[in-house]
């Protein structure tokens, strides 16, 4: 009875600790069909929805080595509240043409990338 026992509660930990790994995961994960709404730049237009996934793809792979991963800033600056800050007119510029240290993302991103990631980051505010 005594040899087995170590064993199995190694094993029975080892378990618990991979159920609470996968359910902590799960939990962090955005739900299906997680969109946020994009602020309208003239009053008179109906406000355009932001496929938040794809933009945070884009940015994970584009932006985050200066911007951070929490858009806290780094070598660039924070971007946790750019849409306060810049127009979406501004933003796509920028990310667009670069400037000011940043590059330009004009032959690197599609046009259709640089439009969900300026859509995305005007709703940071």
């Amino acid at each position: 009875m005594k040899k087995w026992f170590m064993p199995g509660l190694l094993t029975a930990c080892c378990l618990f600790a991979i159920l609470l790994v996968y359910f902590s995961l799960r939990a962090d994960e955005p739900s299906a069909g997680s969109h946020e709404a994009a602020p309208s730049s003239s009053a008179g237009e109906a406000p355009a929805t932001v496929d938040a996934e794809a933009a945070t793809a884009i940015y994970k792979s584009n932006c985050l080595a200066c911007h951070g991963d929490q858009l806290q800033g780094g070598m660039g600056p924070s971007l946790a509240k750019v849409g306060a800050d810049m127009s979406d007119a501004d933003i796509h510029k920028q990310i667009l043409n670069g400037g000011g240290g940043m590059p330009a993302f004009k032959g690197t991103l599609t046009d259709e990338q640089i439009a969900t990631l300026t859509a995305w980051l005007a709703n940071k505010k």
